[in-house]
């Protein structure tokens, strides 16, 4: 890694920062620092869960699929992202949360990066920062 060019594998990569890629939690000298976006690599084994609801959201966020079968829980509905590309986005506001109803790799985009959304591990078998 040079100052500003980090060449990695997202699967690697991933497993090292409980999914996440880029975000205001990597170090700043870090180019993969960012309090503008954050990305995940999310592999996600089936059944696994968000144990608790994101309450308050101040995040745009875009979820696609890449791989599996995976059901996102909304005020009021269920998307399920059945089909490779399948994808959703929810707005500054929405509270959400998440159920793998197969092996499933996602890959999310969040913006801005903020701290504040972190499940605690003990507490839940989700990922964190959440997604």
């Amino acid at each position: 890694m040079t100052d500003s060019v980090y060449v990695g594998h997202a699967g690697k990569d991933a497993a090292l920062d409980r999914g996440w890629l880029l975000g205001h939690f990597k170090d700043a000298s870090d180019p993969r620092h960012s309090e503008a976006v954050e990305i995940k690599w999310g592999v996600h084994p089936r059944g696994d869960r968000r144990a608790q609801w994101v309450t308050g959201e101040e995040r745009t966020a875009l979820l696609v699929l890449i791989s599996g079968r995976f059901r996102v829980e909304l005020p009021g509905r269920s998307v399920v992202l059945a089909q490779q590309g399948d994808y959703v986005v929810w707005g500054r506001g929405v509270d959400h949360s998440w159920v793998a109803e197969e092996e499933s790799v996602v890959l999310t985009v969040r913006w801005p990066s903020v701290p504040g959304y972190a499940v605690d591990v003990d507490d839940a078998s989700a990922v964190e920062p959440s997604s």
